[in-house]
C-alpha cells in the first residue's frame, strides 16, 4: 500500500492530507480486505470504498465538500494511467490520491477536499 500523489500546504485548518490517506487506506482494507478481484464484486467494492470514505471524512467535523473516486482494476500486466488536476484555494483545499493493491488487484482513490466559504 502506497501513496501515489498527496498535495498539503501545512497550514492550519487546511486539509490535512495524512489523515485522509490514512481514512482511505482504513476503508479500502475494510471492503476489500483479503478477497481476491472478482469481476462480479467490484461495483460493491468501489461503492463501498466511496461510502466509506465520504462516511469518515464527513465524522471529521471538518467545513469540507468531499469528492471521491475510486478504481479498480485486476493484475493482469495492463497499464492503469490517472491524473488529476484542481483549480482552487491551495492554501484551504486539497487532494489526496491512494494506490492501494494486493497480489490480484489494484485499487485507486482519490479524495477531492473543498473548504466551504
Amino acid at each position: 500500500m502506497t501513496t501515489m500523489e498527496e498535495y498539503n500546504n501545512g497550514s492550519e485548518g487546511s486539509f490535512n492530507s495524512e489523515e485522509a490517506d490514512a481514512i482511505v487506506k482504513e476503508c479500502i482494507e475494510g471492503v476489500v480486505g483479503a478477497d481476491d478481484y472478482s469481476q462480479s464484486l467490484v461495483n460493491k467494492w468501489t461503492a463501498g470504498i466511496v461510502e466509506r470514505c465520504l462516511t469518515q471524512l464527513v465524522k471529521q467535523g471538518k467545513a469540507y465538500k468531499y469528492i471521491v473516486t475510486c478504481a479498480v482494476m485486476q493484475k493482469t500486466g495492463a497499464g492503469l494511467h490517472t491524473a488529476n488536476s484542481c483549480y482552487w484555494d491551495t492554501a484551504m483545499d486539497g487532494s489526496c490520491t491512494v494506490r492501494w493493491e494486493n497480489r490480484t488487484m489494484y485499487c485507486v482513490v482519490s479524495v477531492f477536499a473543498v473548504a466551504v466559504a
